[in-house]
This record gives C-alpha cells, sequence and structure tokens, in this order.
C-alpha cells in the first residue's frame, strides 16, 4: 500500500493492480454455489464484480469472452480463485439463467458473428505513433517515410491472441476527422500515444478533442518508458486535467506503459484493445454485400486507379461491383494489407483494391451493387450532388442558430475557440462555459491559441459547430476550406459581442414559450334557432373584440365545455369580421350548438414568446 491508500502489487502480465471495491470479500466463510453453466455478466453479479473485471481475468488466462457469453463452472472457478473465493456447484442448473443464454444465443445468431475492432492511433509528432505500429506489426514503416514522419493513411491488420485487430495509422488527428467529416464512422478505438518524457503537447490536446467529438472510446499509451526521463505519473496527472481519469486512478480511461523500442508493454495494449472491443460487442454480417469506407486512393500511371477501403459489413470479393461517391468499376484485384493476393476480404478487415474507373476520396462510403448499371445509376447521382459527399454535413451558422426557435432539434451549441494568447483563451472559454440553461449548453470541442487552422474547421464540419475567433485571424487556407464545406467563422475583439452573440444563439436553441392571451369576451344573452338546426347565440361583448375564425372556448359555471372556432359572427343580419366591447352579436360555432344563457365565450391565441 502507498502513503495514500492505494495498492502497488503487480499481476502477472505486469499490469497494475486496479483498485478493489471490496477487498474483503476474500475473507468470506461459506462457499458461493454457482450452476454448471452461467454467462459472464451472471457471474459478474453473483461475485459482485463488474463485467469488465471478469473479462480481464479470462482474459489472463487465454479465455476470450464477451459479457453474454455462456462459460462452465470450471471457467467461473477461474475467476473466483483468483478472488479467494471458495465456490461449488449446484446440483441442478439455475432456472432463472436460461432467458439470459437464450437471448445471447439469438443475438450470436449464424450470420452475426464477432469482427475486428478498427483502431486509430492518434498523438502529437515525433510521440511514436508509428514506431509504436512498426513494433507492432513488424515492420519498418517509417523507414519509407520522408523524415521518419507519417505522410498518408495506411490500414494494417495484426492478431493478438489469434484475434484480428485494424490499425489506422494516420498522419495526426487532421485526417482522422477528414474522414469523420464526410459522415464516415470508421474508428472503433482511438489509442492515444503520450511520450512519457514530453507529456501532452498542442496536438495532444487536439487529439483527445477530436477523439472525443467522435464519441469513440480512448486507450493511452505512454510510449518511450525506456528514456531516462520518462514520468508516467505526470502524463496521468496532465490527462486528468482533460477529464482523462486513468483506471489507476480510480477512472474508466485504460492506460499502457509501454516502448515501441524495446517493447515492454505491447501485449498489455493489445489486450486492453480487445477488452473494449470486447465491451463494445462489434458485430457484423459477412453473408451480405460489403460496404465500408475509403481509407485512400490513388493513380498508378501502370496500374490504374487503387483504393485502400475498410470493409465494415459484409464480404468483399473479386467481380463485385462498386461504387464509392461518383466513382464506380467492377473490382480486378484485391490485395491484404501486406501485398498478398486476395479473393474476398472480411468485415473489419482493409484490402487495396483495383477496378475503379475514377479516383475516389478518402472517406467516401462504398457499396458493392448487383450490376454495372446500377454502380453507374449511383455514381451519376453523386456527380449530380456538385462536390457534396455521402454524409457530408454543413455546420451552421450563428444567425441560423438564432432562427432555431421554431425547432426542437438542436440542444447544444458546439464551437471550437481560438484566441490570440492562451490567457485569452482562458477567458474566453470561462465566459462562454457560464452561459448555461437548464435545456441548453455550449460544448467546446476544441480550444487553443494560434491562427484558425485547417483542423479546426475539420472538426468543426464533422461536429456541425462553429468557429469563434477572438483577436486572431484565420491561415487562408483553413478560409478556404470553411468557405467549401461551409463552416462559419466568426472573428470578434471585443469579448461582450462574443458573449452577446453566443447567448443569442443559445436562446435560439431553446424550445419556444408560448403565453395564452385572452382577446375577448362575451356573454351569451339568449339562443336562437337557425335553419337547419343550427343554434346561434345572441351575445354582447363585455370586453375586448370578438374575432370571425377566432379560437373561442365556451365557460359555463367556470369549466370549459367547449373549445373551437367561430364559424359565423353577424352584427342583425350583416356577416361581420370583428366586433367590439358593448356590442351586440350572434355567433355560430363550428359543429356546436350546446349554448345556454349565461355561457362565456372567450377568444384566445397564443403569442410566441423568448425565455
Amino acid at each position: 500500500m502507498t502513503s495514500d491508500g492505494r495498492p502497488t502489487a503487480v499481476d502477472e502480465a505486469g499490469e497494475a493492480a486496479r483498485p478493489r471495491k471490496a477487498p474483503a470479500r476474500k475473507a468470506q466463510t461459506r462457499a458461493i454455489v454457482l450452476p454448471e453453466t452461467m454467462t459472464v455478466q451472471y457471474l459478474a453479479e453473483v461475485l459482485d464484480l463488474s463485467p469488465i473485471d471478469v473479462i480481464k481475468q479470462l482474459m489472463r488466462n487465454g479465455i476470450m469472452a464477451s459479457m453474454n457469453q455462456v462459460i462452465d463452472y470450471q471457467v467461473a472457478t477461474l475467476v473466483t480463485t483468483a478472488e479467494g473465493i471458495r465456490t461449488s456447484m449446484a446440483e441442478a442448473p439455475t432456472a432463472a439463467k436460461p432467458p439470459v443464454a437464450e437471448g445471447a444465443a439469438a443475438k450470436n445468431s449464424a450470420t452475426l458473428t464477432v469482427r475486428p475492432p478498427v483502431v486509430t492511433v492518434l498523438g502529437h509528432v515525433d510521440h511514436g505513433k508509428t514506431s509504436l505500429l512498426d513494433y507492432i506489426k513488424s515492420s519498418k514503416v517509417a523507414d519509407r517515410e520522408v523524415g521518419g514522419i507519417t505522410q498518408h493513411i495506411g490500414a494494417y491488420q495484426v492478431e493478438s491472441n489469434g484475434q484480428p485487430i485494424t490499425f489506422l495509422d494516420t498522419p495526426g488527428h487532421a485526417a482522422f476527422t477528414a474522414i469523420r467529416a464526410r459522415g464516415a464512422r470508421v474508428t472503433d478505438i482511438a489509442v492515444l500515444v503520450v511520450a512519457a518524457d514530453d507529456g501532452l503537447m498542442p496536438q495532444t490536446l487536439e487529439a483527445i478533442n477530436h477523439a472525443k467529438a467522435a464519441e469513440v472510446p480512448i486507450v493511452v499509451a505512454i510510449n518511450k518508458m525506456d528514456l531516462p526521463g520518462a514520468d508516467p505519473e505526470k502524463v496521468k496527472r496532465q490527462l486528468s486535467e482533460q477529464n482523462l481519469l486513468v483506471e489507476d486512478w480510480g477512472g474508466d480511461v485504460i492506460s499502457v506503459d509501454v516502448s515501441a523500442k524495446t517493447g515492454a508493454g505491447i501485449d498489455n495494449l493489445l489486450e486492453s484493445i480487445l477488452l473494449v472491443a470486447e465491451i463494445a460487442e462489434l458485430r457484423s454480417d459477412p453473408s451480405k454485400p460489403a460496404q465500408g469506407t475509403v481509407i485512400e486512393a490513388k493513380l498508378d500511371r501502370k496500374r490504374g486507379t487503387s483504393a485502400t477501403v475498410l470493409v465494415q459489413d459484409g464480404t468483399l470479393k473479386i467481380g463485385d461491383f462498386i461504387v464509392a461517391g461518383s466513382a464506380y468499376g467492377r473490382i480486378k484485384a484485391m490485395t491484404d494489407d501486406q501485398g498478398k493476393a486476395v479473393t474476398s476480404v472480411p468485415p473489419g478487415a482493409p484490402a487495396e483494391v483495383l477496378g475503379f474507373g475514377s479516383m475516389p476520396e478518402a472517406g467516401d462510403q462504398f457499396t458493392v451493387t448487383n450490376n454495372e448499371k446500377d454502380a453507374r445509376s449511383r455514381a451519376g447521382e453523386g456527380d449530380k450532388s456538385h462536390g457534396a459527399r455521402p454524409g457530408q454535413t454543413r455546420a451552421l451558422t450563428l444567425e441560423e442558430v438564432v432562427n432555431q426557435v421554431d425547432t426542437d432539434a438542436v440542444k447544444e451549441l458546439n464551437l471550437v475557440v481560438k484566441a490570440d494568447v492562451q490567457g485569452s483563451v482562458e477567458a474566453v472559454r470561462g465566459a462562454l462555459e457560464r452561459l448555461v440553461d437548464e435545456d441548453a449548453k455550449v460544448r467546446i470541442l476544441h480550444s487553443g491559441s494560434g491562427a484558425v487552422t485547417e483542423s479546426d474547421i475539420l472538426l468543426a464540419s464533422a461536429s456541425e459547430a462553429i468557429v469563434i475567433s477572438f483577436s486572431i485571424g484565420s491561415e487562408p487556407s483553413a478560409e478556404r476550406l470553411a468557405d467549401r464545406m461551409g463552416v462559419e467563422i466568426r472573428h470578434y475583439n471585443i469579448i461582450y459581442q462574443l458573449i452577446d452573440d453566443v447567448e443569442k444563439a443559445l436562446h435560439g436553441m431553446l424550445d419556444p414559450v408560448y403565453t395564452e392571451i385572452i382577446v375577448g369576451r362575451a356573454e351569451v344573452r339568449e339562443v336562437f334557432e337557425g335553419r337547419r338546426g343550427i343554434s346561434i347565440a345572441g351575445c354582447r361583448v363585455s370586453e375586448g373584440r370578438m374575432i370571425k375564425n377566432g379560437n373561442v372556448r365556451v365557460v359555463r359555471g367556470g369549466t370549459v365545455v367547449e373549445d373551437g372556432t367561430i364559424a359565423s359572427l353577424r352584427h342583425f343580419r350583416d356577416e361581420v369580421n370583428e366586433m367590439n366591447a358593448g356590442t351586440e352579436c350572434g355567433i355560430i360555432l363550428q359543429g356546436y350548438n350546446d349554448y345556454q344563457e349565461g355561457d362565456i365565450l372567450e377568444v384566445h391565441r397564443q403569442e410566441r414568446g423568448r425565455r
């Protein structure tokens, strides 16, 4: 035990033991009775453990299982023995568990299978992203890159404990967001690489914000642990300041100490990725026609157009007709990430395909069609969109947000905030975060000092956000990209104007408030029988005015007995549009004849106002 009460024991895998809430379980004197078979979730409930802890313990024993998977008594004892809990097997299976097992069996049907997780590696430049992947897949990608820095997107697949994992190596968070900006949800897990001797840097913070905006789980890899100046506790403290609390500190974010140079901790990292994937229960149907996302595309003079694709559902085969955006063709050949020719690609796997007639764009979502005619037709629809990609969204302007008082579509105002210096960033961010309402709030996706960059625009486009610039300009390339993607950049030099505009937008997101206005009242003095059995109420207007076609309710003894519309309003024999206070009139309500003397007719309307 440390001075603050945290355990320091290390398990067999070298991973710091997670603090247990109830260590007193090991002192139990009675045995827990378990059935012959049970689900992992049931075992966790009986042992009063988190399902994550149970899955972890099974993985340490080489058993991969999801929460709904059925295990037998012998497997369950591996967990109970590690927890110091004595068990015995029941003589007959418990009747309470078959519904759970049946539900799990229904979910894991013959056509729905587990697919590999897709992992994106993010982080600051030179913190070891590509070197980490190099070690994992035992290749030397960094040696082939200009200056050792990744200049393109690559997709690779590796195996850990017999289970495949697909990695996307990106040149930082910008490409990660560029794909998502076109409507593609590619990544299942984001691995955040942080150098232990350097800590969190500006690009690291941006990567965190991009991963949060994409709403994907984060696994932290604290790299360069082999260096003398490595300080993982400093990294964990900095992560906690970004609302990422690691498991060692009582949070739910998995962090692993690794070294891309020596390979230390790599197995633990892969195990953690598989654990997160098990919890997410990633499923796909390999029997369907393939669909997925284009990761990158290039034109080769000898081979023609080639595209790296990620199959997300179904199985991609040679001879399939494929369409992505405005590009289409028939697959002539496919190679896996090792350059080996393949005839089919299962869900969750990447491949390079040949056969597109023109070049698709990164982020285009591809589908397989029945024939070339269908592929050509869908590609033609992509051409008619004038460059707009399927699924691509356009961020709202501040005026459009203000005018959303008629809708309830938006309840959260997404902002990207940039300022000249960090002090201004903190001041603006603090002022905006204080603009709260019970039904609407400001959500700052990213904030930082310096000019507005293309990365900021990509993040705003992907998240339908507005870019707020305070006392700083924008890069010309960012301005052009914002204009092309429909992202609004608002420049301010006075903080009060900035706050006022955002506050107006925030109020515009709220549901409208309606106030009822009583336009006029009239008392029924006498009831006349008209033609065709229609009753006419002879009234005197006591206040306000009565309006033809106005909404009116009949109040009798303080109780509303009818709410309808004035179909006819007469002064003697003349049809009129309105009658003012102090005058007498005849009133006919649409579909109502049951008037009584003394009834009060109230004309009312709803008036919209702001909160």
